[in-house]
């Protein structure tokens, strides 16, 4: 791979660090805000879930457009509306405007999604490719964990609207290195060939260090459109309803910690910003989790291994409800915890694309995730209306990580193909 295919490739591993930092940002920010604005648990899990909730719609709505009008535009206008959105943000003065700014943040960061999995995909040579998507998946996390950092020290010296502040200004940072340095993919410009796409393809290739090319060749021809009947046919209709019950509650789970957990530190007699760093630990073990479930995999197989995780995530999730009085305990708990969560969202990813068929590959790995990422909006709302009707943290926990539970259940009757 040249200079150029690294760096794009790398910049899009950023761009998901990116979407890691902008949507852990309310949960940094939510002890703060719960006690500026003397909101209770179950209003508060709302406002947690605006960006999940706008994610689901970007990534649907927005997401054909990265196929339409190419990878790079759309890069580069979701970075405007997810800068916007977060900058509006700390502005807010009450919980609705808030949840319309946290709503418009996720609205690009769905989009987003779409744009740099195809870019990173695209840029990479057909070696490296599942080396560099992997990479770019990996860039969420590393970003929960780099905000973190940032979050915790500036909770030190200022309020919750300075996370925004960060956040809004990482991302606005971006705009310009997009723009200079990823151009639009040739694999795009082939593929659909707007006007002047030659002259647009050989100047990428220049800069590519590859020779310009004369002609185009004929665009390929389109593969015929699949519909939810078909992953839905009698064939398929078991695997895609215990893959999607299976990611739907997982990331239920999953979301539960990643939203719950600053603000339940703070409960327990800890600072902000020590809250904050939890919260970095256990993005840090969701890192090492998703990493060491792929190696694992490879020698125990996905489902075997994905299993196992989820069973672990039943009990980490359930062993955080119990509490630490000391804050270096609750760390490594929530690492540990993080660690499995993340383990087990990276093998259903992994199971997914295993289990359809190539023809139904694309259209059942979106019908799955799209579904899913429902679960994930109603994680910290169920969990805010169970404290507020009074629940503690163990029972709350306890009911939450049914959700991995079940999905272990789930994948424990699905047929993996050989």
């Amino acid at each position: 791979m040249g200079a150029l295919q690294v760096l794009a490739v790398a910049l899009t591993v950023c761009l998901n660090a990116l979407d890691g930092m902008d949507v852990l940002s309310v949960s940094f920010a939510s002890p703060g805000i719960a006690r500026d604005w003397g909101i209770k648990r179950d209003v508060l899990g709302v406002v947690l879930s605006m960006e999940l909730i706008g994610m689901s719609v970007g990534s649907m709505l927005l997401g054909s457009l990265a196929d339409q009008l190419g990878r790079r535009p759309l890069m580069l206008g979701c970075l405007v509306v997810m800068a916007g959105g977060m900058m509006m943000a700390s502005t807010s003065g009450g919980v609705f405007d808030l949840s319309a700014w946290r709503l418009l943040t996720g609205f690009g960061i769905g989009g987003m999604l779409a744009a740099t999995n195809a870019a990173a995909a695209e840029f990479a040579s057909a070696r490296r490719r599942n080396l560099c998507v992997s990479l770019m998946a990996i860039g969420y996390p590393l970003g929960a964990v780099i905000g973190g950092y940032g979050a915790a020290l500036l909770l030190k010296q200022h309020d919750w609207r300075s996370v925004f502040w960060l956040g809004a200004a990482a991302t606005a940072a971006f705009f310009p290195l997009i723009w200079l340095f990823v151009p639009e993919s040739p694999a795009w410009l082939y593929l659909k060939q707007p006007a002047g796409a030659l002259a647009r393809i050989n100047r990428t290739l220049t800069r590519l260090g590859k020779p310009a090319i004369a002609t185009l060749p004929p665009p390929p021809i389109a593969a015929p459109k699949l519909s939810i009947a078909d992953i839905f046919a009698p064939a398929l209709a078991g695997t895609t309803v215990l893959m999607t019950l299976a990611y739907a509650l997982h990331i239920t789970t999953f979301y539960f910690i990643l939203k719950w957990v600053p603000k339940i530190v703070v409960d327990m007699g800890f600072a902000p910003a020590a809250a904050a760093g939890v919260l970095v630990w256990a993005n840090i073990g969701g890192a090492t989790g998703g990493a060491v479930l792929g190696l694992v995999a490879q020698r125990w197989g996905a489902r075997r291994v994905t299993i196992a995780a989820l069973i672990m995530s039943v009990l980490m999730v359930s062993w955080f409800g119990r509490g630490q009085a000391d804050l270096h305990q609750l760390a490594v708990v929530c690492a540990a915890t993080g660690f499995f969560t993340n383990a087990g969202v990276v093998g259903i990813y992994a199971l997914v694309a295993h289990v359809f068929p190539t023809h139904a590959r694309a259209f059942g790995t979106g019908f799955v995730i799209g579904v899913g990422r429902g679960g994930a909006a109603l994680a910290p709302i169920v969990a805010g209306v169970l404290f507020t009707a009074g629940f503690g943290l163990q029972f709350v926990a306890i009911a939450m990580s049914a959700g991995s539970l079940i999905a272990a259940a789930a994948l424990w009757r699905l047929r993996v193909p050989a």
